[in-house]
């Protein structure tokens, strides 16, 4: 069984955990303080919201239906469309776009290579 790792994401008021392989859930927090550190710096008029990691854990037992779980490579995959729909008109967003797509090309790799091991079993 894949051990799995999660990511408290918190936006105003919202949260979100994001269900990461351990392997890779630092990544994740890593890319977020790296995209919060960049993205004040884009001039497109329409900059979507990002959210902060604030967290990360190996259990999660949730107690409210208002706080989600949401696996990595769906949170990964809007947040590349997320980013990709940005018209930017100087800054060089793709340098962000790269960091956000080898995480996703990592992810996508780990989860083919685990639902092979699972299909094995």
């Amino acid at each position: 069984m894949a051990t799995m790792r999660y990511v408290l994401m918190q936006q105003k008021e919202q949260l979100l955990f994001v269900e990461m392989p351990a392997s890779h859930a630092y990544q994740l927090s890593a890319l977020n303080l790296r995209l919060h550190k960049e993205i004040d710096k884009l001039t497109a008029d329409a900059v979507p919201g990002l959210p902060y990691a604030v967290a990360e854990c190996n259990d999660v037992e949730l107690h409210s239906s208002a706080i989600g779980i949401q696996s990595g490579l769906d949170y990964i995959n809007g947040l590349e469309q997320d980013f990709a729909g940005i018209q930017e008109k100087s800054y060089p967003l793709i340098s962000l776009l790269t960091e956000i797509r080898a995480l996703q090309a990592q992810l996508e790799q780990w989860y083919e290579e685990y639902e092979e091991e699972q299909a094995i079993q």
